[in-house]
């Protein structure tokens, strides 16, 4: 769908992964102009900005931009304390694993919705899944309406009469599904790092959720892994 034919301008945030590398295209495809944003948050995986910087050059987006956190400082996570072991033994039904960083999607919402007023967008895409995602509370379709709801209430454009529109194009699709429509509008995931537990090179662990989620995605698609593992 080309609905944007006055290109738009749109926020997208941009991890390095695949399915927010993925959201980027269909963004793209919409015809939005887009404006990456990404996060170094005190992550243990660093590989997956690198990973960010190759895919939203790749896509050629108008503008980068990395904001630096420090989630660490409040700890809770295993991607962001060094004390806490990123669990590799499979996902547990109905349970939310330590990968779970408190309060993130908040924050990195609630920054690109500051980019965005400034920018004078409307719309802000973001690749959360809820069909194979690791139990994370905040990928979830309720905690997207209600952040939605928020930021027209809470923003100097939204008490104006600006509709924010929060996008979320991967939230009802398979792993596999979300695969095949990055595969269709020319998403290089070989350029991607996903792994929880990457080394400084982006090679994956393989064993972690994340790990686990991409390769099942991939066989069950039928297309080829270009994941490095180490």
């Amino acid at each position: 769908m080309n609905k944007k034919q006055n290109k738009s301008r749109a926020i997208v945030l941009v991890s390095g992964g695949l399915d927010s590398s993925t959201t980027l295209a269909i963004a793209k495809n919409q015809g939005f102009e887009c404006f990456a944003l990404s996060f170094d948050y005190g992550q243990r995986s660093v590989s997956e900005l690198e990973a960010a910087n190759r895919v939203a050059s790749a896509m050629g987006v108008v503008e980068h931009k990395t904001i630096h956190l420090d989630l660490g400082a409040i700890g809770g996570s295993a991607l962001t304390e060094v004390g806490i072991d990123v669990p590799k033994t499979g996902l547990q039904a109905d349970v939310i694993p330590v990968t779970y960083v408190p309060a993130r999607n908040t924050v990195f919402l609630s920054l690109a919705l500051g980019w965005a007023e400034v920018l004078g967008a409307q719309d802000i895409f973001i690749g959360v899944n809820a069909v194979d995602y690791s139990g994370y509370p905040d990928c979830r379709p309720e905690f997207i309406e209600q952040f939605e709801k928020l930021a027209n209430v809470a923003t100097k454009a939204g008490v104006e009469g600006q509709a924010w529109h929060i996008h979320t194009p991967l939230i009802k699709l398979s792993k596999a599904d979300i695969i095949r429509k990055g595969a269709e509008l020319g998403v290089d995931y070989a350029q991607t790092v996903s792994c929880y537990d990457a080394d400084s090179q982006g090679r994956a662990c393989g064993v972690c959720d994340s790990c686990r989620l991409r390769a099942e995605g991939f066989a069950a698609c039928r297309l080829p892994d270009p994941t490095i593992y180490k």
